[in-house]
């Protein structure tokens, strides 16, 4: 990793927040979303958030994703500590080494599943040649070989989260977050979904942090975090992984 500076090294953590605080709003108005979070997470995990709604998951979520910047406290990703970083530097960390899934599948309607998977690409600046050839071994990752011209009205909302997570990996990122990844989906098509992230994450070493309500859903994950009134209320090996 180069693009801002970052570097792999042995032991280091891969994301590592201390006393993260969030405040929106001022004086009377203001509502503390984060109150002092500390977390760590290792290269190689699939960690699973849960909380009630208000516990301050998707407020760490966005955090971590560079989509908002925290009030105080630290966050530090591959060493580098994020919040000394210019916008521009936020913008580049998140397009080089960061993918996300999201609960609705936010895919251009009028657009064939090979050019939304190489949206990302393009915005990097990838060439024609190299963008196809990597879009398309993105789709043969999800299971969707053959699928690469059709349009999301011509998908299942299986595939459409297919495709939105080929996306997602296209750019082979360091860290994959997911928001309530199978929230649209029925149950079968939520375990298609949780096992192929399961073999990302198991296969190829995919870092994986996914925010659930879900139990069965977070049943896949090698840890839970659960979160509660913006702490960290428990912090665990999830001992019934599946």
């Amino acid at each position: 990793m180069n693009m801002i500076g970052l570097s792999q090294t042995g032991n280091q953590a891969l994301i590592e927040l201390k006393g993260l605080m969030k405040v929106y709003g001022t004086g009377q108005a203001a509502m503390q979303a984060l109150r002092g979070i500390s977390l760590r997470i290792d290269a190689g995990e699939f960690v699973a958030v849960m909380g009630p709604s208000g516990s301050g998951k998707s407020t760490c979520m966005n955090i971590l994703g560079c989509l908002d910047t925290a009030t105080a406290g630290t966050y530090k990703f591959n060493g580098i500590e994020v919040e000394k970083l210019t916008r521009t530097q936020r913008t580049k960390l998140r397009r080089f080494y960061l993918g996300f899934v999201f609960q609705g599948y936010n895919l251009l309607n009028r657009t064939s599943a090979l050019e939304n998977v190489e949206l990302p690409l393009i915005y990097r600046g990838t060439g024609a040649h190299e963008r196809r050839a990597l879009a398309l071994q993105a789709l043969e990752t999800v299971g969707l070989k053959g699928w690469e011209s059709h349009t999301p009205g011509e998908l299942s909302g299986g595939q459409q989260q297919r495709v939105a997570i080929a996306r997602a990996i296209v750019t082979k990122p360091a860290v994959l977050f997911a928001d309530e990844p199978t929230g649209n989906l029925d149950t079968a098509r939520s375990y298609e979904i949780m096992d192929l992230l399961s073999g990302l994450n198991q296969d190829q070493g995919v870092t994986i942090v996914m925010v659930t309500h879900e139990h069965d859903m977070a049943a896949y994950a090698k840890r839970i975090v659960r979160f509660l009134d913006g702490l960290v209320a428990s912090d665990e090996p999830n001992i019934r992984e599946r």
